[in-house]
């Protein structure tokens, strides 16, 4: 590709400007002769102390913030000089895989729960109607049937637009990408073009990151002024007090979707839960249809509905997104059964935010009342070390509220004390209800034996994660491996 090729009136040229560069690069390490080097500004580096690297080992362009760096002119570099580099790298990006957004039916899902969830609903029902599909989320990246690991909810912009080069190049159709608000803050999907944009829901969560929930809230609601299509729809839940802000302060084309609200596009009239599944009673149009399936609980009630919205913005029949629910599986760690046989119920569950955290347990006490089950609700939770500190004693009081017993242990403490975080927890907790086991393998052997017959073991705050991070080390650590281990030893 040639700088002419992304060239920008903003952006200031030291060098030649007729020049071709070979891939668009913004690590120094990876860095080959006659590359672009983008340097970034990040959390914990800044990618304007790397240029000499970069220029050492073959770049022939880089770009560099004005306010940041002044370079030295020379004779085998061209030097662009741009007021935000993290905005210029999404462009050229964008560029250099040419534009694949705008060739693809591009979903963006955003909300502090309920998007990974919603991404896989969505991924079924478009796949039951005959589309290829590929899914860029929080456990993995999905090219059809391929899997990747994905090590961020969305990439950053270079690998998401490779990313979404490579679905085009399989023929595929449709993506569904989760939109993390600090994505849309670091501009990591920026100059893509999202067909439909998704809102579950924001409650409190990355507050170390955001200022406030304003702030938090403004990032979000990008995705719908900024980088939805004109002629894009908006999926929105209005029963989410931001949700309903959403809707009345974006212009777009909209469908709205509620547990209760009958002015909604998409809503329920009653629902039936069990630990087998769900059953919908949704009203479109003025008409009902019954929604059968396997996923447990009210945040998917929610989930089911976002994801049927979504649905009918292709116009996809009711019949095939009712069969494709029917049929629909859980993503990994999002309430997943534990079972080996043991006679009292155990769930995994990623909840790792105050409301994500009652939503889950509302909806296990409400389950228990239906099916009239006496045992107890006992839960095994703790908080992400160096990270928003004040969900923690939200998290303790949500916990001991709703659970008959609760064990209060670890989860990623990074770099903080484990001790510590717990601390903070317990001064939320207003109850006697509680334990602390601070070793997590410790914690969830405590709350297995602790179990008689018909309770309810609930894990949450690390889902499908399978390692601690501590003290900047991963350690393999899997909530679902491990509590398989211990059950399958209790029945020796």
């Amino acid at each position: 590709m040639n700088i002419r090729d992304i060239v920008r009136a903003d952006f200031e040229i030291i060098g030649k400007i007729d020049l071709d560069f070979k891939k668009v690069k913004c690590n120094s390490k990876e860095i080959d002769e006659g590359d672009l080097f983008v340097a970034i500004v990040g959390q914990n580096s800044d990618g304007h102390e790397f240029i000499d690297e970069a220029i050492n080992k073959g770049a022939s362009v880089i770009v560099y913030e004005k306010s940041r760096y002044s370079p030295t002119r020379r004779d085998d570099l061209t030097w662009i000089g741009v007021e935000d580099s993290r905005d210029a790298l999404a462009w050229i990006a964008s560029l250099y895989y040419g534009n694949p957004s705008q060739r693809l039916h591009l979903i963006g899902i955003t909300g502090t729960n309920g998007k990974t969830t919603t991404s896989y609903l969505v991924r079924e029902i478009l796949n039951g109607y005959g589309k290829k599909t590929g899914l860029i989320g929080t456990i993995r990246y999905l090219l059809d049937k391929q899997e990747i690991k994905a090590p961020h909810t969305t990439p950053d912009a270079l690998q998401f637009q490779a990313l979404l080069d490579e679905m085009l190049k399989r023929g595929i159709d449709y993506v569904i990408s989760e939109v993390s608000s600090h994505a849309l803050s670091l501009k990591r999907v920026d100059y893509s073009k999202f067909e439909v944009a998704v809102f579950t829901n924001l409650s409190r969560d990355h507050l170390d990151f955001h200022k406030d929930m304003e702030e938090y809230f403004l990032a979000k609601k990008r995705l719908f002024t900024e980088l939805l299509k004109e002629d894009g729809k908006a999926v929105i839940n209005i029963d989410d007090e931001y949700g309903k802000r959403l809707a009345e302060e974006i212009r777009a084309s909209k469908i709205l979707f509620s547990l209760h609200n009958r002015e909604a596009d998409l809503f329920v009239k009653k629902y039936k839960l069990s630990f087998r599944g769900t059953e919908i009673e949704i009203v479109l149009n003025g008409e009902t249809h019954s929604i059968k399936t396997e996923l447990i609980g009210i945040p998917n009630v929610y989930n089911t509905l976002c994801a049927i919205s979504v649905a009918l913005c292709f116009g996809i029949p009711m019949d095939v997104i009712k069969s494709s629910l029917l049929n629909a599986k859980a993503p990994d760690g999002r309430f997943e059964n534990i079972n080996e046989g043991q006679n009292f119920s155990v769930f995994v569950d990623y909840a790792h935010t105050p409301d994500a955290l009652e939503r889950l347990l509302m909806s296990v006490v409400r389950l228990r009342e239906e099916i009239g089950q006496t045992g107890r609700i006992i839960t095994v939770f703790g908080c992400g070390g160096n990270r928003d500190r004040g969900k923690r004693p939200q998290m303790g009081k949500i916990a001991s509220d709703l659970s008959d017993f609760v064990i209060v242990t670890s989860d990623n403490p990074r770099w903080e004390k484990p001790r510590e975080i717990i601390r903070e927890i317990e001064e939320g907790i207003t109850r006697e209800n509680y334990m602390v086991v601070t070793n997590r393998e410790d914690a969830l052997k405590v709350a297995v034996e602790m179990c008689e017959s018909g309770d309810i073991l609930i894990v949450a705050g690390k889902g499908h994660e399978d390692y601690q991070e501590i003290e900047g080390k991963r350690i393999p650590f899997d909530d679902r491996e491990v509590l398989r281990k211990i059950l399958r030893e209790l029945k020796r």
